[in-house]
C-alpha cells in the first residue's frame, strides 16, 4: 500500500455502494459516493440477508440493529385460481432462509443502516450522477451532470442493474441482460385485509398476484408477475403503458385481483420491470468496476440480490486493501468472488418453480410440492448462501480489532 491516500468515486448509494465506501474508508481512502436520486429512499419492498451477507454486517457492527429491524413474515399462503386454499407455510422453507439466523428488513432500512455508518466519515453526492468518464495513466476524469469536474484514482459502478455506469464502459444492457420470461409490477395499497406479517399469493398459469404485509402495517407491498416470452420492451418506458399492459395481463382474474389494479391505477409509486440476470465475462475495466446488481444481478427470484451485494463489497474492498496495483486487486475480486455468484444465479430456476409456474401442469406440480412442505421438516439452507468465505479484515482496516461502532439512523 502507498503511504498517499488513494481517491474512489462510488457511484450508487443503495446497498452495495456504502457497504464498499464503509470498507474502504476503514482501509484509508478518500471515498466520494455519488446518488442521482435527491435522498435515500425509505421504505420498499422487504429484502433477504443471508449466509455470508450476515457476517459482512456483523462486521459492520450493524447487526443488532438489522435484528431489530426483522420483518418477521411468518407465513405464506397459497391461493388457487378462485382463491381457495392451497396451503400455508412458513415463509423461510418457501424462501430457503434459516429461521433465526437470516434477516429479512424493508430495503430502506438496510440502506439507511448501511448510509449511517458512513455518512460522517465519506463524501455524498446526492441528486447528481457521472456524465462522462474518461480514464488515463494518471487517474480517472469525471464530468457530473452538475458540471462539477474532478479525477479520482478509481471509479466503482454500484449502480444496479440498469446500471450506466456498466453501459458507458461495457456497451448496452442487452449485452449482459438474461431475460428470465417474466414481467413484475410493484406498488403500495392500503391494507384492507387485516392482513399481519405474512404473504398471500394467488396464481395461475403464468400469472401471478402477491399480497406482502411487512409487520402491522396499514399498507401493504402488491406484486402482479406474469410470464412474457419477450420483455415488453415499449411498456417499459411508458408509465401509462405499464398500467394498460399490467390490466389486460390480468382481466378476468378473481380472488382479490381486481382491487389491485385498482389499487395500481392510482399508485404513485409503481415499479414495473422484468425479471432478468446480468452475466458478464469481466467486471472491471482499466480503473473502473462494478459491483452488486451492476455487475452480476441474480434477480428477485433467488432472494440473494442484497446479499451478494454485500459480500461482493466487502471482497473488492479487500482485494484493493491488500493490493497496491488496481489491476491486480481486480482480478483477484473476479476470482474469489465468481463462483459464488454463479451458484447464486443458478438458484434462480427454484425460485421459478416455486412462485411463478407458467404451465397448468407445473402449477400442479408445485401445490403437491407445498402440500408435501405443511407435513414434512424444514429443508436445510441453500449451500449457495454461504459459499463464500470472507477473509479476515485486512491490517490496513484502520487498524481492524471488532466492528465499528454503528451510528444512529437519522
Amino acid at each position: 500500500m502507498t503511504s498517499e491516500k488513494r481517491s474512489v468515486l462510488i457511484s450508487g448509494a443503495s446497498i452495495a455502494g456504502p457497504a464498499l465506501a464503509y470498507w474502504l474508508h476503514r482501509s484509508g481512502w478518500a471515498v466520494t459516493v455519488v446518488e442521482k436520486a435527491d435522498a435515500l429512499r425509505d421504505g420498499g419492498y422487504p429484502i433477504d440477508i443471508r449466509g455470508t451477507a450476515i457476517e459482512v454486517v456483523r462486521r459492520m457492527g450493524i447487526l443488532p440493529r438489522l435484528r431489530a429491524a426483522h420483518v418477521d413474515s411468518r407465513r405464506c399462503t397459497f391461493l388457487d385460481a378462485d382463491g381457495g386454499h392451497v396451503a400455508s407455510v412458513k415463509a423461510h422453507a418457501v424462501a430457503g432462509s434459516v429461521e433465526g439466523h437470516d434477516i429479512e428488513v424493508r430495503r430502506g432500512d438496510l440502506a439507511a443502516q448501511l448510509h449511517a455508518t458512513v455518512r460522517d466519515d465519506v463524501e455524498f453526492l446526492f441528486g447528481d450522477s457521472i456524465d462522462t468518464l474518461d480514464q488515463s495513466a494518471h487517474g480517472a476524469d469525471v464530468t457530473f451532470r452538475s458540471g462539477r469536474r474532478r479525477t479520482y484514482d478509481l471509479v466503482v459502478g454500484a449502480d444496479g442493474m440498469h446500471s450506466g455506469t456498466r453501459e458507458s464502459l461495457f456497451g448496452p444492457e442487452e449485452r449482459f441482460h438474461r431475460y428470465l420470461g417474466h414481467c413484475f409490477a410493484v406498488f403500495t395499497m392500503p391494507n384492507t385485509f387485516g392482513l399481519s406479517h405474512e404473504i398471500m399469493m394467488w396464481n395461475t398459469p403464468g400469472r401471478a398476484a402477491v399480497l406482502y404485509a411487512v409487520g402491522d402495517d396499514d399498507e401493504l407491498h402488491a406484486f402482479l408477475t406474469f410470464h412474457r416470452p419477450q420483455p415488453p420492451s415499449a411498456a417499459l418506458r411508458d408509465p401509462e403503458a405499464q398500467r394498460d399492459l399490467v390490466a389486460s395481463v390480468f382481466a378476468g382474474a378473481g380472488w382479490e385481483v381486481p382491487g389491485m389494479l385498482a389499487a395500481l391505477r392510482d399508485a404513485d409509486d409503481l415499479f414495473l420491470d422484468t425479471a432478468g440476470q446480468i452475466r458478464m465475462p469481466h467486471w472491471s475495466s482499466g480503473r473502473v468496476a462494478l459491483v452488486g446488481d451492476a455487475a452480476y444481478a441474480p434477480s428477485f427470484l433467488t432472494g440473494q440480490g442484497s446479499s451478494l451485494a454485500l459480500a461482493g463489497a466487502y471482497m473488492l474492498a479487500h482485494a484493493l486493501a491488500t493490493r497496491p496495483d488496481h489491476t491486480a486487486a481486480f482480478a483477484a475480486y473476479e476470482r474469489d468472488v465468481r463462483a459464488y455468484v454463479t451458484m447464486n444465479q443458478a438458484l434462480v430456476d427454484n425460485g421459478e418453480v416455486t412462485l411463478f409456474p407458467t404451465t397448468a401442469r407445473a402449477l400442479e406440480r408445485r401445490n403437491s410440492m407445498l402440500r408435501d412442505l405443511v407435513t414434512m421438516p424444514s429443508a436445510p439452507a441453500r449451500p449457495a448462501h454461504s459459499a463464500l468465505t470472507l477473509p479476515a479484515p485486512a491490517p490496513g482496516y484502520d487498524g481492524w480489532s471488532g466492528p465499528a461502532r454503528a451510528r444512529p439512523v437519522r
